[in-house]
């Protein structure tokens, strides 16, 4: 009932639990129109206009939204319109997706239908340090 595991914080527009996971994502309604940059920490989920860069965690263009700008995150799905770069871990292109601009990726998924002009370049994966594995050297006298 009063447990210390159930709270939760507000940070920007989303709740987020102690583990850092969103409770829901952002939502740009169908009906909203936003003209400058849009930045969040969590998810976002756009329905409606924005005309100006996009960055966040997970991104998601319904298929009657459009962004006139670029779109930086983790993880970006568009089903409707992009004018602008898109910048991701991962991106997939809906069956619906418009896309006019370059996308930087590691992972790209590009549906039947999707129209996508532009140029594709795949991400650097990040690199990889190993450090030197210590072998203790056994040494032994020949007194012995």
């Amino acid at each position: 009932m009063f447990s210390k595991s159930a709270k939760t914080s507000k940070t920007g527009s989303a709740d987020i639990d102690i583990q850092g996971k969103p409770a829901v994502p952002s939502v740009i309604s169908a009906d909203m129109k936003i003209v400058g940059a849009v930045q969040s920490q969590g998810d976002l989920q756009v329905e409606g206009t924005i005309e100006g860069d996009v960055t966040s965690r997970n991104v998601s263009i319904s298929g009657s939204a459009v962004v006139r700008g670029s779109i930086t995150a983790d993880s970006v799905r568009v089903a409707g319109t992009v004018k602008g770069g898109v910048t991701a871990k991962a991106v997939t292109l809906a069956g619906s997706a418009k896309v006019d601009g370059d996308i930087v990726h590691q992972s790209l998924s590009i549906e039947t239908g999707a129209a996508f002009e532009g140029q594709c370049r795949r991400m650097p994966a990040p690199e990889r340090t190993v450090e030197p594995v210590k072998i203790p050297l056994l040494v032994s006298s020949a007194a012995e």
